[in-house]
């Protein structure tokens, strides 16, 4: 017998549901169960494979942690995930147990949540565990909730050996009746391929290269150089200076073939494309965040806190940006 646990939470230290899984994991073992563990933040690119990995398993167990509401974004991009591109004679044959711990609210929704989404998937579902846990140190080291959770353990064991029946569900005749996913006209394997393009981060990124490639050739042709002047009198008429601040900012602006530089020294700046030999702030930044931002449509520091713009060096240097460039308040 093989049951996969597919832990979606985001695998902090101090996750109740990584306590659960591992005593759970130690009693399939002594059972003589192959396990295998699927941590899904491990593969946030590559989700849309994942359901592949259910292939020659018994059983899974979908473990979630519910930290604030709901049981979280990796395992419900897994099922969407199981949706779109698992095999659904595969899922019916799978005996699905939840385990859902939970930090502040919500256990035993987030448990009917996984339950609901397995039946209407097509697959079997067998009793689960939730609880909320308001300290970990007392809950591993109470043997009664031991006992709860290798008896629950058990259970799903005995049900997955003995192919138990369970009375039909009204998920089920959903599924049939109302619910289909949208389906493409590829075969199995175009669109097992198509989902790993989906996923694959280094296709993504070649994919982005290429399209910067061409647009360099297509400046090229047209004789615009990208280095030359861009963003240079956008910061000078915006330069807000302060006496006492010097700091070095470089940045990598794709597409781009040299960084911007921006020597800030008292009351005087210096606006350039090239390397500079001292630099405070490194920042990575594509084309269309540096217009809405230099347009007033946007900050550095919100820029950051999203994703938008990546940097590395002084921090205090770095929030000192939209201060002496107020691109916002223009």
């Amino acid at each position: 017998m093989k049951i996969n646990i597919y832990y979606g939470g985001r695998g902090v230290l101090d996750d109740p549901t990584l306590y659960v899984t591992k005593k759970m994991e130690n009693v399939l073992k002594e059972l003589r169960v192959t396990v295998e563990h699927v941590n899904i933040y491990e593969y946030k690119n590559g989700i849309a494979t994942l359901p592949n990995t259910m292939k020659g398993a018994d059983g899974i167990i979908l473990a979630s942690t519910v930290e604030w509401l709901g049981i979280g974004g990796y395992m419900t991009q897994f099922l969407d995930a199981c949706w779109l591109y698992g095999d659904k004679d595969m899922i019916r044959q799978i005996y699905m147990q939840p385990v859902v711990m939970s930090t502040t609210y919500g256990e035993r929704e987030g448990m009917l949540t996984l339950e609901n989404a397995w039946q209407i998937l097509g697959g079997h579902t067998c009793d689960g565990l939730c609880g909320y846990v308001d300290d970990l140190n007392e809950f591993e080291t109470n043997p009664e909730y031991m006992k709860i959770i290798e008896k629950r353990t058990e259970s799903m064991y005995r049900a997955v050996s003995q192919k138990s029946k369970e009375l039909p569900g009204s998920n089920q005749a959903v599924r049939q009746t109302v619910l289909h996913s949208q389906q493409m006209d590829l075969t199995p394997e175009e669109s097992e391929q198509l989902s790993q393009f989906v996923s694959d981060d280094n296709y993504v990124r070649q994919q982005k290269a290429d399209i910067e490639e061409l647009s360099s050739l297509y400046r090229d042709m047209l004789g615009v150089d990208s280095d030359e002047g861009e963003y240079i009198s956008d910061f000078k008429g915006m330069f807000n200076p302060d006496p006492d601040f010097r700091a070095v900012y470089q940045f990598e602006i794709e597409g781009n073939h040299n960084p911007l530089t921006l020597d800030v020294a008292g009351k005087k700046l210096t606006v350039k494309y090239g390397k500079a030999d001292h630099v405070n702030v490194y920042a990575r930044i594509s084309p269309g965040v540096m217009d809405r931002i230099v347009g007033g449509r946007e900050t550095f520091q919100r820029a950051f806190g999203v994703g938008d713009m990546t940097a590395k060096g002084n921090l205090r240097q770095l929030n000192m940006l939209d201060r002496i460039f107020p691109f916002s308040e223009s």
